[in-house]
């Protein structure tokens, strides 16, 4: 192993392209291009033998980075959202130039990183994102019923008790076979389609979140994070599978910044403006936490007072509630960093 070499890795979906790199800018860079596979990679990283791989947060980073530590590599993960990352002004943008810039950055000790989680806690947050993206499939199916009934100038079911049995039983009257439907009644046959949509979306829901509730129940991180009032299991399990080590993180401003929900910051001499939340970070973990944030104020006497003194009266609704979700989220990274349950007498000074 050679302890000069910098390997930067720009991976792309079918073919990567790495540079071979010398500390100090010693000898010109080398450029290789790959396959994105494991076969590639693994001979790339047994010609060069480098002192460590730099790759950018990207689909392919995690199991490329597992790769690298399998042999026993040191691998960096760039944050690509960062200021230090960005190309201004440039007539010209290539691969070359994304692994060159890696290597140059971590050369001079500025290659702004992130923490990649564990292999099992990036397959939670996957599950996590597949159920968001199932519960909106069913939220369109049942949009596309109400719609189709609407359309025909018949009354739709309303409400939740829409999608109890006697409201699909309702649907299900209107429905036919799209073979068996007339063309002037086609639309019976749309209402046959979007249900059997709704109830496959709706098993994949079930089956999603039964295996989430299981993750849940065997770890101790939602456990503890349940023991708020008003915090249910979903919210629970993404602010632990996102925090999942929370004393990586030095303050609760840092928290705040991670998950999107502080200010944008806009400062020139004595002028500083503040605008809308960043929204950078992981945009389920905000929208969950806003969810819950609503909830809250049903089942939480702190998070009721303090959403009642931000949002002074009914004139700031929703900066409040956003406001609430920050404040929600520092509280749980405390709990876990501490390794404490929830206090009621504690929060009610906060």
């Amino acid at each position: 192993m050679d302890t000069t070499t910098i390997l930067a890795i720009d991976l792309g979906k079918f073919k990567s392209v790495a540079c071979v790199y010398r500390r100090g800018g010693g000898g010109t860079p080398a450029f290789h291009t790959v396959a994105s596979t494991r076969e590639a990679l693994l001979g790339l990283l047994d010609r060069v033998a480098p002192a460590v791989v730099v790759i950018e947060a990207c689909a392919l980073a995690g199991w490329v980075h597992d790769l690298c530590v399998a042999r026993g590599l040191p691998c960096k993960v760039a944050n690509t959202a960062s200021e230090a990352w960005r190309f201004q002004h440039l007539k010209r943008k290539t691969d070359r130039d994304d692994a060159l810039r890696l290597a140059q950055l971590e050369d001079l000790g500025q290659l702004p990183t992130v923490c990649l989680p564990p292999a099992e806690v990036r397959q939670r947050r996957s599950l996590i994102l597949a159920r968001q993206r199932l519960v909106g499939l069913r939220v369109r199916a049942q949009n596309r019923l109400r719609s189709l009934l609407m359309m025909q100038g018949l009354e739709a079911p309303r409400g939740a008790a829409a999608w109890a049995a006697a409201g699909l039983a309702a649907f299900e009257a209107q429905a036919r076979p799209l073979a068996e439907c007339p063309p002037a009644e086609a639309w019976r046959g749309l209402v046959h389609l979007a249900l059997a949509e709704y109830r496959q979306a709706l098993a994949w829901v079930e089956e999603v979140e039964a295996q989430l509730d299981a993750l849940g129940r065997a770890d101790e991180q939602v456990r503890r994070l349940r023991t708020v009032p008003g915090v249910g299991p979903r919210t629970a399990e993404v602010v632990s599978a996102y925090l999942h080590q929370p004393k990586r993180f030095r303050t609760g401003k840092e928290v705040g910044a991670y998950a999107g929900l502080v200010p944008r910051q806009s400062q020139s001499g004595e002028s500083d403006r503040r605008g809308r939340i960043t929204r950078r970070g992981p945009g389920v973990l905000r929208k969950l936490l806003v969810e819950c944030a609503w909830a809250m104020l049903r089942y939480n006497r702190w998070a009721a007072a303090l959403y009642a003194r931000l949002s002074r009266g009914r004139a700031r609704k929703k900066q409040a509630i956003v406001a609430l979700a920050r404040r929600l989220l520092v509280r749980c990274w405390a709990m876990l960093r501490d390794g404490s349950d929830w206090r009621d007498e504690a929060a009610a000074g906060a």
